[in-house]
């Protein structure tokens, strides 16, 4: 097998193309033969060695993957060899094999592609979590995305809809803002070029946005906060922006408005039965083409650094994928 290596830390510059011996599964665990995985924002930051889980070294980054069981370890009865499958491991992704523990790899179902499967699990479980058990979000209910056009944001655009609530989605370009109304937002907001409050008091008649769906942080939280409605919730999904911004606690006292917090692994691992669910659900809407992943591109796996750095050029649409 081949893998990207990271034996130091220090940034994508450090990562190795080698080859390794292919392992073999243990008790519980399955070897995946990959057919794709997606780039995420922690993808990034755990070679920085930024991110809150810091695998011992070296390790193979990649939190995401979909491929094919190519065997089973001892006592695994619901996965068989040559079943399709997309999982979520943290780290083992991008590579041409990974030994995944079979509790968190999920059969696909027949028109499930590798592509869009390597690309599901954490944007769309994370934005399940996030507006259908954090936000409680109600149909006829209005919810404001920020960093709209990234993997996060275009997942939430869907689900907020499959929901029966109003989007207005927000991002940094004319290009970005087109693609969340063509996925479904009801309105946009170009933060580059649009006072967002302004935007948002005149798009709500005042109102504000019941729910705040936040996954950039920086200097954005403040001012749309500022917007938010009576009760509104906002939710804290991550910092895109590498700013984590402070808000005054009074506003929430003004507001009547919560701030919460989403963090779907500590869900997923605290809560195993309600994530199970939510996965389910997920794969039902995917069926029924209420959802379905925005693919920016793909790539060839051994042109990671080049992945990279595109998705550090803040120009990627949606999801990037690694191919093999």
């Amino acid at each position: 097998m081949h893998a990207w290596l990271c034996e130091d830390p220090t940034g994508v510059d450090a990562l190795t193309w080698k080859e390794l011996p292919t392992p073999q599964p243990k008790a519980g665990e399955v070897l995946i033969e990959i057919k794709a995985a997606s780039l995420n924002f922690p993808d990034l930051l755990i070679v920085q060695n930024k991110y809150q889980m810091k695998p011992p070294l070296p390790f193979v980054p990649g939190s995401e993957y979909a491929g094919v069981v190519q065997a089973v370890g001892e006592g695994v009865k619901h996965l068989q060899v040559g079943q399709n499958v997309a999982c979520l491991t943290g780290t083992g992704g991008f590579a041409t094999h990974a030994i995944a523990p079979a509790a968190v790899c999920m059969p696909l179902p027949a028109g499930f592609s590798y592509v869009d499967a390597a690309a599901f699990i954490m944007i769309y479980a994370t934005s399940h979590h996030a507006l259908v058990d954090r936000a409680q979000l109600k149909a006829g209910e209005t919810v404001l995305v920020l960093g709209a056009a990234g993997g996060v944001g275009t997942s939430a655009i869907q689900i907020a809809k499959a929901m029966g609530a109003h989007v207005i989605a927000a991002a940094s370009t004319d290009e970005k803002c087109a693609l969340c109304r063509a996925i479904g937002a009801d309105a946009t907001i170009n933060y580059s070029t649009e006072n967002l409050r302004e935007a948002l008091k005149a798009l709500t008649n005042g109102k504000g946005p019941d729910v705040i769906y936040d996954p950039v942080g920086g200097e954005l939280a403040e001012p749309a906060f500022r917007s938010i409605a009576w009760r509104g919730r906002y939710l804290v999904v991550g910092f895109a922006s590498g700013t984590i911004p402070s808000l005054p606690l009074n506003l929430t006292l003004l507001k009547g408005a919560s701030i919460v917090g989403v963090f779907w692994g500590g869900f997923a691992r605290q809560e195993p039965e309600s994530s199970a669910l939510s996965m389910t659900e997920l794969a039902n809407w995917y069926a029924q083409g209420k959802i379905k992943p925005v693919i920016d591109r793909t790539m060839p796996m051994d042109q990671l650094k080049a992945a990279y750095a595109h998705m550090g050029s803040r120009g990627v649409k949606g999801k990037l994928v690694m191919v093999n």
